[in-house]
């Protein structure tokens, strides 16, 4: 099922609604939505207009300098990159597994970084449509108008997501594009001061978490006619697992269930990702559109990210988060949830369970450690997957004999959920447009479906507040017939 024309229609008679860019979302897309003389929805599509080019400019250099420069794809999930490079980059090295120290700073990089992005972004760019309403004022509608309506709400989540920059400034150096992960291991390790530092806040961190779960499911009991349908297709589920089935966000093995729950392929290491997926190109958007082999390009495709993860994994294991998240499963009995926002509620779990492995990673004696890097046997492939706040994330590079590297395939988080955000947007369009003129509350109804998914159309920076909204309705003799804008000013 693709979000494609309905081939019985004629697309010279049709309308053109173009939503451009989409906002509070991290990077630079566009919605183009057709409507018939019914103002019936025939096609939307989410455009991806930038282009990046990592792939190639990686080739040729000296595969150290790689954790550094990968991460200079995303201004907010620059760790997520660093650390999936450095882990394919071991492998290269002869690293066939860290020293106990460089494992637990790694984590604790990586868990810093999931707990910053998902809050991040659930209080300041999902939360505005959650809290004030998909047609509450545009110009109330974000993190501001939060911090007027909830301005404790508003607090937290900005504390929380600077307790997440902190940990990563102590270990990766910076709290932007550190350098502290290398192939091989760690290159600074953390002092007794730095973990104190780390673990003074830790009561507030863990209350605050917990609050921030509790919000989400008292907004989707509120709301579940509309937490339950919006933007809702069934799709299959992807994720990484540890090797016990649970929950690990840095490191395992590949699993997939289908629709209904059923897994299609399990325990796949990550050097073999390409034996179960492949990529697939269509002419409208820079980004492809990834789905499992075995079920075809058609039927292939899947989700990735928080709500996927909590339900693939047999358990998460730390109690507050796993009690979360059996009470999230709860309430759809032994049915896959599939609902867009249901997301920010796996999202919070996520970012609970970020501070209950902070905490004991901080208590192990092994973070103190001063034995941080190692090597062996070189090899010329290395190929790591961990997962990044958005969802699963696919390094995978190919090294000469001169320490060049020769390839480079990266397959980010928001490629996997390509097709997936296009059925929930085009669901959206379906349910809140058809037969309406379409008005900026119903236009946000798309970007609300779309923010659900985090998703990082550039593996960019994100928007903070609103970002200029231009929106045409074209004719079929290509007369544009109306005009809607938001922030003219922005747009110069």
């Amino acid at each position: 099922m693709h979000s494609d024309l309905d081939t019985a229609a004629d697309p010279t008679k049709l309308r053109r609604v173009v939503i451009e860019p989409v906002s509070r979302v991290e990077g630079h897309g566009k919605v183009t939505i057709l409507l018939d003389d019914q103002k019936k929805v025939r096609q939307v599509r989410l455009h991806i207009v930038e282009f990046r080019g990592f792939e190639r400019f990686i080739q040729g250099r000296p595969y150290w300098e790689v954790p550094v420069m990968v991460q200079r794809l995303c201004g907010i999930c620059p760790v997520s990159h660093h650390l999936a490079a450095s882990k394919a980059l071991d492998r290269v090295v002869g690293a066939t597994s860290l020293t106990p120290t460089a494992e637990a700073i790694r984590r604790l990089m990586h868990y810093g970084q999931i707990l910053q992005s998902h809050a991040l972004h659930f209080y300041h760019l999902a939360s505005p449509d959650l809290l004030l309403g998909f047609d509450s004022d545009p110009a109330k509608r974000n993190i501001v108008g939060v911090l007027a309506a909830y301005p404790q709400l508003a607090r937290q989540g900005i504390l929380l997501r600077k307790y997440g920059q902190e940990v990563i400034r102590i270990t990766a150096g910076k709290r932007v594009h550190g350098t502290g992960s290398i192939p091989g291991g760690v290159n600074k390790p953390v002092t007794a001061a730095e973990r104190d530092e780390l673990r003074a806040p830790l009561k507030d961190i863990l209350a605050w978490a917990q609050a921030g779960v509790k919000l989400v499911s008292e907004l989707h009991a509120r709301n579940r006619a509309i937490y339950d349908t919006f933007g809702t297709v069934r799709s299959s589920l992807l994720s990484l697992v540890g090797r016990d089935g649970n929950l690990d966000l840095y490191d395992g093995v590949l699993r997939a269930r289908d629709a209904d729950g059923k897994i299609i392929f399990d325990s796949v290491a990550c050097e073999d990702y390409e034996v179960e997926l492949r990529e697939n190109v269509r002419s409208w958007s820079y980004m492809k559109f990834p789905f499992i082999r075995s079920r075809g390009p058609e039927d292939g495709w899947y989700k990735v990210g928080p709500l996927a993860r909590v339900q693939n994994c047999d358990a998460i294991g730390t109690p507050l988060a796993e009690a979360a998240r059996k009470e999230l499963l709860s309430t759809s009995p032994g049915a896959v949830l599939h609902a867009p926002l249901t997301s920010h509620w796996a999202r919070m779990i996520e970012l609970l369970h970020a501070a209950e492995v902070i905490e004991r990673l901080l208590a192990h004696p092994d973070l103190l450690g001063t034995d941080l890097v190692v090597g062996g046997a070189r090899a010329s492939k290395g190929v790591a997957i961990l997962e990044a706040p958005r969802g699963t994330l696919i390094h995978h590079y190919e090294v000469d004999a001169n320490d060049l590297v020769t390839t480079c395939n990266l397959i980010v988080s928001t490629t996997h959920n390509n097709q997936a955000i296009n059925e929930a947007i085009r669901e959206v369009a379906r349910q809140h447009l058809d037969g309406h003129e379409p008005t900026e509350g119903l236009l946000n109804r798309i970007e609300v479906a779309i923010r659900a998914f985090d998703p990082c159309l550039s593996c960019a920076t994100h928007a903070l507040g609103k970002m200029p909204l231009f929106v045409e309705i074209v004719d079929s003799a290509g007369v544009v017939v109306e005009r809607l804008v938001r922030d003219a000013e922005a747009l110069g």
